[in-house]
């Protein structure tokens, strides 16, 4: 059972102060509680990054015995293939607008569920499904509550923009 600790210990605190966000007066009464924006995002990212290291070393020290279904070895490369999309949009969450973040929306939250869906094809020990499930169904809930928000979706920009999330995502 210590051998999950990590894994499990770490989703908690990477998902968890992702999802804290999403709830309703969280963000604003956290802000509040700690005196300030700044250092609300500090305490956010320190505990993201506690839980992203914890996440990472669960991850490779868990046992990989489980196994829960074996995938055909061609999946691997749909996975590689299903990565290069989600880089593209990786990236395109982060330069200016252009039509690809405007057809999206949330060109990050996409990329989570393509980067997650793609590992899941091609891992079957319940170490990935632990990992990858959680972050698909974070992925998931969260693009729906930033609907229920009413979160503003991205201006469409200039294609140039398109081309920079291409070129650095491939």
């Amino acid at each position: 059972m210590i051998d999950w600790l990590p894994l499990v210990a770490g989703l908690a605190l990477f998902l968890g102060s992702h999802l804290f966000i999403t709830v309703p007066g969280g963000r604003d009464g956290a802000v509040k509680a700690l005196g300030g924006e700044m250092r609300f995002k500090g305490v956010l990212s320190i505990v993201a990054l506690v839980g992203f290291v914890l996440l990472v070393h669960g991850w490779t020290a868990a046992p990989r015995d489980i196994v829960l279904y074996t995938p055909p070895y061609a999946l691997r490369h749909v996975t590689l293939l299903l990565m290069w999309p989600a880089m593209i949009l990786l990236v395109a969450a982060y330069v200016p607008a252009g039509r690809l973040k405007a057809a999206v929306k949330h060109p990050m939250i996409t990329a989570v569920k393509v980067w997650a869906f793609s590992h899941l094809l091609a891992n079957g020990d319940l170490a990935s499904l632990i990992l990858f499930v959680s972050f698909l169904a974070w992925a998931v809930f969260d693009r729906i509550s930033l609907k229920r928000r009413g979160a503003p979706d991205p201006a469409p920009g200039p294609v140039r923009n398109d081309l920079i999330a291409i070129a650095a995502g491939t």
